[in-house]
């Protein structure tokens, strides 16, 4: 356990480490007990081993935070679609709420191997669910945003946004809460802005077979496993999102 609220777990496979993109997830059996698998996010890749980063908020995470050095996982990934960064260097700005952190060091490190100059919003609660610094990206300019004011910037990460436009002309790349995407969808400093963001859905299957990660969109019905999860802002129907 790295914070009161999040676990991190590496895992050696070489085929998911090498094969896998910013943004893609893996899809994980949490124990015996457990029918589906459960989607994670792949927070950062070192050589034949990759990691994750969650919470606890069921038996199935329950179980993998339980895990050992030594025990085998079954595991198979990674899948979906990554987060697309400009054809040539630029300064971007990547935002994260809460554990919408999971995947976005990964971004970072090879945002930064491709030239281009990283700041990382980090929105959290308070202080205490502040990961360690060494979990963060390194040559990485890192704002806090605290919502009780006990680090950094107090308030939300909008209103953060709302007050910093000069920050938000960069390509942005987003995850966190749907309240948050909602409300960065309204947002007229974001209007006709490409911002691409990890869109989290319960998954069955991962693949694309069972649909029931289907979304709403500006082109019609999405799955989120195979379409995504890396969408557009404003192409996700946002006021249908929950009525499918």
């Amino acid at each position: 356990r790295v914070t009161p609220w999040a676990n991190l777990i590496w895992l050696e496979a070489k085929e998911i480490a090498t094969a896998a993109r910013p943004g893609q997830f893996v899809m994980v059996r949490c124990g015996e007990d457990t029918v589906l698998r459960r989607p994670f996010s792949i927070h950062q890749v070192d050589g034949d081993k990759f990691a994750l980063l969650f919470a606890v908020v069921g038996k199935g995470t329950d179980w993998l935070s339980r895990r050992v050095a030594g025990e085998n996982v079954d595991i198979f990934g990674p899948f979906g679609n990554g987060f697309n960064l400009p054809a040539t260097p630029q300064d971007i700005l990547l935002v994260a709420g809460g554990m919408g952190i999971a995947p976005l060091p990964f971004l970072a490190d090879e945002a930064k191997q491709q030239g281009n100059q990283v700041t990382l919003i980090v929105a959290i609660p308070s202080e205490t669910s502040l990961v360690p610094d060494s979990m963060l990206p390194s040559h990485t300019n890192i704002f806090i945003i605290t919502e009780d004011g006990s680090c950094g910037y107090k308030g939300l990460v909008t209103d953060w946004m709302e007050s910093e436009h000069s920050f938000i002309q960069k390509p942005i790349f987003a995850c966190g809460p749907l309240p948050m995407y909602k409300t960065m969808a309204q947002m007229p400093a974001l209007k006709d802005k490409p911002v691409q963001i990890s869109l989290e859905m319960r998954m069955g299957c991962g693949t694309g077979v069972c649909y029931g990660c289907t979304v709403r969109t500006r082109h019609g019905l999405r799955q989120v496993c195979t379409d995504g999860p890396i969408f557009d802002l404003h192409d996700i129907c946002w006021d249908d999102f929950l009525r499918l």
